[in-house]
């Protein structure tokens, strides 16, 4: 099944995104895939087919700023948690998304996380892979120095960066042909790590997370949450700790899988995401 890359104007913004649609489609609502730090939309390109196979449509953003969107000055879009949620909430719009299943991963992803939980007649299902929903989580240093004065000016103008952390974070060596994909942007213009920089430094995870674990007490859709165990950085119990306040919450442990799962348990992750989307209701 072919992943289609494509462009549309929302506003003054460009977003870049990825799109699979089935030859026999199911009757469950399309699926939206939002990367984290500081991956692309790229990440999810093994896992839309599989959905695509069993009748899902599959979309997969890169976030503004981020992959091939857009790449505005901070003057010009602030990167913050909620300049996010209303591009994001735009962008839907223009793709006429109006109910879908939501799967988010990583630092970032949690912003897809608080755009569901302030739209949850939007969401159909709620998948989380790997991602900070509490206030016990914290930027990795990996991540946190990307956004520190001089270091972080120089480091996120440096594509190698980005190996560096994206392998920090899986524990696993990921291909040559994958990281050309990761460091592209970087090597294409100095506005990429002008947004990465910002996007750090504004990525506010306290305020976050506290709208995180108040709103996720009243939330009542069907929730996955997949967790890589091996994550160096979020730690399993942050999971476990979320799925005991959500009523309708089930709990997945990925053995071996670290902070990306995605990268190197695509196949595991969308056998076990699938009868999780296909489900009939109770």
């Amino acid at each position: 099944m072919t992943v289609e890359e494509k462009v549309i104007e929302v506003g003054s913004l460009k977003w870049f995104y990825r799109e699979a649609n089935p030859q026999n489609p199911t009757d469950r609502p399309p699926v939206l895939l939002l990367h984290g730090l500081p991956a692309q939309s790229y990440s999810w390109t093994v896992i839309m087919p599989e959905l695509t196979e069993k009748g899902f449509r599959a979309i997969a953003p890169d976030w503004i700023g981020f992959g091939q969107s857009a790449k505005p000055e901070k003057q010009d879009f602030p990167y913050t948690p909620d300049a996010f949620i209303n591009e994001l909430d735009a962008f839907i719009d223009t793709i006429e998304l109006t109910h879908f299943s939501l799967v988010i991963q990583g630092f970032l992803g949690s912003v897809g996380l608080q755009y569901a939980l302030r739209n949850p007649d939007k969401i159909y299902r709620l998948v989380i892979l790997n991602a900070p929903v509490c206030s016990e989580s914290k930027l990795p240093w990996k991540i946190k120095q990307l956004g520190l004065p001089f270091i972080g000016d120089m480091m996120t103008q440096d594509p190698i960066a980005i190996d560096r952390t994206l392998e920090a974070g899986c524990k696993y060596t990921i291909s040559d042909e994958d990281l050309k994909i990761y460091r592209a942007p970087l090597l294409q213009s100095s506005a990429a790590g002008r947004a990465l920089l910002t996007t750090v430094r504004k990525l506010d995870l306290k305020n976050t997370m506290t709208e995180i674990e108040s709103a996720a007490k009243q939330w009542e859709k069907p929730t996955l949450v997949i967790w890589g165990t091996e994550d160096p950085w979020l730690p399993v119990l942050d999971g476990e700790e979320l799925v005991k306040n959500l009523p309708n919450g089930q709990l997945v442990k990925l053995e071996s899988a670290g902070h990306y799962p995605q990268e190197h348990w695509s196949s595991e992750i969308s056998d076990i995401m699938l009868p999780f989307l296909r489900r009939q209701e109770v």
